[in-house]
């Protein structure tokens, strides 16, 4: 469950079984005033339903998280979307809200930040219908993190979080691009077999 401000207006993506979908940017604002910009993929049905949607358009998305890797540029980039099944105009307070449930696909890597927070990063798969999966980056932070360091390859789990999007400078060949990256935090997790307690509310 997403809502915030649309960012610019759907532009035309890609043709799927005769259905045409849309993509467009949604921005959503975060308790500590930074944004997360994630990208929603919709099909053209869905936004003649919900009308014309504009810059800074408030609106409500529900759906499935999804990835795919771009490789329309030099190499390959994974791109975490939206995948839009209801959308709404309305106002609303700011909410960036998902669930997934998966299996850990890499074994998890604890680190620290320069300024000392235990992060863990893993890979989630999450299953889709017909077969398919979705490979989603994941980070945790602190007490979850180091709970988290401790899981195996193949353990199954549900966990609580938010799509975020991260701007980091790339340098390629002496040459600095701005680079955007995107990543599932977890904030909690809901139900982890055999190694991790819930964590209370």
């Amino acid at each position: 469950r997403l809502h915030g401000a649309v960012g610019e207006a759907p532009v035309y993506s890609h043709l799927n079984h005769g259905v045409e979908f849309y993509t467009f940017p949604l921005v959503v604002r975060r308790l500590s005033g930074a944004e997360d910009q994630v990208n929603v993929v919709a099909p053209l049905e869905l936004l003649e339903c919900c009308g014309p949607l504009e810059r800074e358009s408030e609106l409500t998305v529900l759906g499935e998280v999804r990835t795919f890797n771009n490789r329309t540029g030099v190499g390959s980039r994974l791109v975490i979307s939206a995948f839009a099944r209801e959308l709404r105009q309305e106002p609303g307070e700011d909410e960036n809200r998902l669930e997934l449930s998966g299996t850990l696909c890499k074994t998890p890597s604890l680190r620290a930040t320069p300024l000392g927070r235990t992060i863990c990063d893993m890979i989630l798969a999450v299953n889709r219908r017909y077969g398919r999966a979705d490979y989603l980056p994941c980070i945790a932070w602190g007490a979850v993190a180091a709970q988290a360091a401790d899981m195996r390859t193949g353990q199954r789990l549900t966990v609580e979080g938010r799509v975020q999007s991260r701007v980091y400078t790339k340098n390629d060949n002496g040459v600095l691009t701005d680079r955007t990256a995107y990543e599932v935090s977890i904030m909690r997790p809901a139900e982890i077999e055999e190694f991790l307690v819930h964590i209370p509310r």
